[in-house]
């Protein structure tokens, strides 16, 4: 049967990748930021209470105090192409494209603002991607990050009536080639140093113990990330102390430990003058290692007596990275 000249154009056979980090705000202001956080906020993977006694909270008090705070440390990282963490997904994306070749679209999208997972998704079904990877760039797993990234895109399938066929990036953790990335990287960036770091701190973004107990197996995941990367490490750089510690606490709850912020000024009052700070959970550079590990950790370290301090930067879209997210996407793309 021929189509008739009227019907609308409906491309077809293409394979997507579309990539996906946690968001950002538009831009370093506190109505930005106040409408970022009320997104991310509301996400009940994120805040686990009950929404009757926790909305009060946040429009009665988070939403009016801590987004002119939250501005404040997005303003001292802003980039001339925006956010960190939105610029440097967005080169991923690009760089992931010149590998894959014309066969594969390759995009981007954020959980939280935008662009949003449901709107690149429609995106790329219209440019006749019948087949896409969703790949939450979080290479442990959680349900406050990879599983809201789920629940999104349940949302945007949800509304659409030609639905493209979906598989997910697992999480990544223990994958060889993220070991071998990190250790590579890591590495060299140690060793381009200007002095030779005692420690090496490898901080976590932390969640409330409380997910551990219900079954989340993040801090699991993030230990055996550590792990490995210790085993890799001291085969390079042999007499380096390598720790753990989880960062970004929030509320009164208890959360993973131990607290990064906390861990500094013990290592500094303890003797340790030189130290390093890596954050092996991050894919991206953002406001949490940009400006909370690279500034404020550092005042911490030196206010208790450390004389030394690095903040190593995340795989980003250098090679290193780019040639284990083209390894992990090849391999899921396997069949199609």
């Amino acid at each position: 049967m021929q189509r008739p000249e009227d019907h609308p154009a409906a491309p077809v056979g293409r394979t997507g990748v579309l990539l996906v980090n946690l968001g950002t705000p538009d831009a370093p202001t506190p109505g930005d930021v106040r409408r970022y956080l009320a997104e991310f906020l509301s996400d009940p993977r994120v805040v686990e209470i009950p929404p009757i006694a926790w909305k009060p909270i946040l429009h009665g008090i988070i939403l009016r105090t801590r987004p002119a705070k939250s501005a404040h440390a997005y303003a001292q990282v802003w980039t001339d192409k925006g956010s960190p963490l939105a610029a440097i997904t967005a080169a991923q994306a690009e760089a992931l494209q010149a590998r894959m070749g014309e066969a594969v679209r390759v995009d981007w999208a954020m959980r939280y603002g935008n662009p949003s997972i449901p709107a690149r998704l429609q995106a790329m079904k219209d440019e006749g991607c019948d087949r896409i990877l969703v790949a939450p760039l979080y290479p442990q797993y959680s349900g406050a990050t990879t599983a809201s990234v789920m629940d999104k895109l349940g949302e945007g399938l949800k509304a659409m009536r030609w639905q493209p066929a979906i598989r997910t990036l697992p999480p990544y953790y223990d994958h060889p080639a993220h070991i071998d990335a990190l250790e590579a990287d890591l590495a060299a960036q140690i060793e381009a140093l200007e002095f030779t770091p005692e420690v090496l701190l490898l901080s976590f973004h932390g969640m409330p113990e409380r997910t551990l107990h219900l079954g989340d197996p993040y801090h699991c995941q993030c230990h055996k990330t550590a792990r490995l990367l210790r085993e890799r490490l001291a085969v390079r750089l042999a007499g380096l102390r390598v720790e753990t510690s989880f960062q970004s606490r929030f509320g009164r709850a208890k959360w993973l430990e131990p607290a990064t912020d906390a861990v500094l000024v013990e290592l500094a009052k303890a003797g340790i003058r030189r130290i390093a700070v890596a954050a092996p959970g991050f894919s991206a550079d953002c406001v949490e290692t940009l400006e909370e590990l690279a500034l404020r950790g550092r005042e911490d370290f030196f206010a208790a007596g450390g004389e030394a301090f690095a903040t190593l930067a995340c795989l980003n879209a250098r090679p290193v990275g780019v040639d284990m997210l083209e390894t992990l996407v090849r391999q899921e793309l396997g069949g199609w």
